[in-house]
């Protein structure tokens, strides 16, 4: 076990501790000190200092002990209602990690591991491997701050490597806490509001289907289509003109996943200004790595067509932002809890506030447990400038009970504490259990046919060796003759 000496001290989390979450954050003499109310199946009473307001996400972390009971992770798998294609990648099913952590006061958290390939490090068994070690380091740990226990997850599962489970545990750790002190997530963050409306996305599909989607969504209140660019760029082109004419009034928002040169980029821009068609927004244009182009596209598009660029795996922690700021290669950061985790995503958001850079909150493809949570952090806040937390959209099946309330482009929280979604676990248990049957079946499947095409493979090659035998018999006595 991880000795609490290798507990990153509290001064590493000062920059989001002094994170300013409302414009009513309390003064320091307006706190007080009381008992709050257990969860059911809970023996001890936890005392925080708060106000009669808000606990208020800085306070909670140094003052709240968390002692876990049980903590475990499971194969989160949904399919999809059509494969998501981007410039980079193509999935046909979501392969996520599903977070449960119990607390000794009977309190439980839920967090979610996206696994996309190509975006995240990490694949589904090392998801599950990484959230296996994170969890038994838990169980075993005694009680500790919220702060420790955040610090010493962030060193077992550091660095981009292991970003999308960390983030999956800080966020079933920080839900389970805020189920104990009866309170939302959105209100932990700063309680701005507690309703987002999100964009919609169009995956990388022909121009009817693209048109299709695009009066779908129409229909069902969206303002504004996410389009994944990046692949073809004349077939982009026509995607654009298809969705327009299907859905003319809808703002624009295109993602390249880095799948332009930045010629290539300014090449759609000027198209798309011919036909009078501005993007409120080109997410990450070029390769993340592609710092140099990164900067010329932001410049040009800016200048030329009053279009702001965002940086999405580009930015994939504090020193990208940094880098960012300091050489003005950007207009907009966007925020995923996949890529950063949700105490270096606060990180981020402080510095991008205080730099000048616009916000942009978005995930990877995930269920609406990471959804709900990364919803929460938006509404509470209320900084970011483009929401996209669309993806739970794109599924065929939502294993996820209660939560927020969905209507069209619209998500309203209205759970009385934590992220009020959760999954029952046992089902998932079962459903994993019936996929490994289902596994052992197609193999099994699979050895017979192998076994029966040996078997008539040896019949024919024993019935070509008595003709084979036959001839040269015959072929004997013709001679003899």
């Amino acid at each position: 076990m991880l000795s609490l000496s290798s507990t990153p001290p509290s001064s590493l989390f000062s920059s989001f501790l002094s994170f300013p979450l409302n414009s009513h954050s309390p003064k320091s003499s307006n706190f007080k000190i009381f008992k709050l109310p257990i969860c059911s199946g809970g023996k001890k009473m936890a005392t925080l200092v708060t106000n009669s307001t808000s606990f208020g996400f800085k306070n909670l972390i140094e003052t709240f002990t968390v002692n876990v009971q049980k903590a475990e992770g499971r194969e989160l798998n949904v399919p999809l209602i059509a494969p998501f294609t981007i410039a980079t990648s193509r999935l046909e099913k979501v392969e996520n990690v599903a977070i449960r952590i119990e607390l000794s006061n009977g309190c439980v958290g839920w967090g979610e591991a996206p696994v996309l390939p190509f975006v995240t490090a990490e694949d589904q068994p090392l998801a599950l491997k990484k959230a296996a070690e994170a969890c038994e380091f838990l169980k075993r740990s005694p009680g500790m701050t919220l702060c420790s226990v955040l610090g010493e997850v962030g060193g077992i599962l550091g660095g981009h490597e292991f970003a999308s489970v960390r983030a999956g545990v800080e966020m079933a750790l920080i839900d389970a806490v805020a189920n104990s002190i009866g309170t939302p997530l959105w209100r932990l963050f700063g309680g701005v509001s507690n309703t987002i409306t999100t964009d919609i996305t169009i995956p990388i599909v022909s121009s009817s289907e693209a048109a299709q989607l695009a009066s779908k969504y129409r229909k069902q209140g969206f303002k504004t289509l996410k389009l994944k660019v990046g692949k073809n760029l004349n077939g982009d082109i026509e995607v654009l003109q298809a969705i327009r004419t299907a859905h003319p009034d809808c703002l624009f928002i295109l993602d390249a996943n880095e799948g332009y040169t930045s010629i290539e980029a300014i090449q759609v821009l000027q198209t798309l200004h011919e036909m009078k068609v501005t993007p409120i927004l080109f997410e990450q244009p070029v390769h993340r790595d592609d710092w140099e182009g990164l900067g010329h596209v932001t410049r040009i598009a800016k200048e030329k067509y009053g279009v702001s660029v965002a940086a999405d795996e580009s930015c994939r922690g504090l020193a990208d932002v940094k880098k960012i700021v300091k050489g003005n290669l950007a207009d907009v950061v966007n925020i995923k809890l996949a890529k950063v985790g949700v105490i270096g995503a606060l990180e981020i958001i402080e510095l991008a506030r205080a730099s000048g850079l616009d916000l942009m909150i978005g995930g990877m493809v995930e269920t609406r447990l990471a959804m709900g949570f990364a919803g929460h952090l938006a509404a509470g806040l209320g900084c970011f400038k483009f929401i996209d937390l669309d993806t739970p959209l794109l599924l065929s099946e939502d294993p996820v009970h209660e939560g927020y309330e969905v209507s069209g482009p619209v998500y309203k929280f209205t759970n009385a504490r934590g992220s009020g979604g959760f999954l029952h676990w046992n089902n998932i248990e079962c459903e994993t259990a019936k996929q490994v049957s289902e596994k052992r079946k197609k193999v099994s499947s699979i050895f017979i046919h192998m076994l029966m095409f040996l078997h008539r493979a040896e019949a024919q090659f024993q019935t070509i060796s008595n003709m084979r035998r036959a001839t040269v018999k015959r072929l004997k006595d013709l001679k003899e003759f």
